[in-house]
């Protein structure tokens, strides 16, 4: 999904992962999922022009990837208690099975893979009779 850069056209971006994630069965990822997307496009909405681009990639893991037209590369900070910001990346890196940055001609793509658990319903057991 493309999110121009109005910061009212955001608030439709939950409902929109709510319902991609519900379709594959994972909403118990949600509140996860929307934190980190939540803070990568804060990041790209602060130091990036233009469009931005929201994709979630189903696999053997769930990916995040948020795409914008900087090439400037995040940095994950450190904040101390009295900053206001700074804590975004920390917090994608903690949620996260692991993160990481592409850069593109056009800009970059920040990505954050979190590991899917396979549920009791998705297990395969065979039984064989002696």
């Amino acid at each position: 999904m493309d999110l121009p850069q109005r910061s009212g056209d955001r608030v439709h971006r939950p409902h929109l992962v709510d319902r991609q994630l519900a379709s594959w069965g994972l909403s118990a990822l949600s509140f996860t999922t929307e934190l980190v997307i939540s803070e990568l496009v804060t990041n790209a909405i602060r130091y990036a022009r233009g469009t931005i681009q929201v994709r979630l990639i189903r696999d053997r893991s769930l990916i995040c990837e948020v795409t914008d037209g900087s090439s400037a590369a995040p940095h994950l900070r450190h904040a101390r208690a009295t900053d206001e910001g700074g804590r975004g990346l920390l917090l994608v890196a903690q949620l996260a099975h692991r993160w990481g940055t592409r850069h593109t001609d056009r800009g970059k793509t920040i990505w954050a893979e979190q590991t899917l658990r396979s549920e009791p319903d998705d297990e395969l057991t065979v039984t064989a009779d002696a």
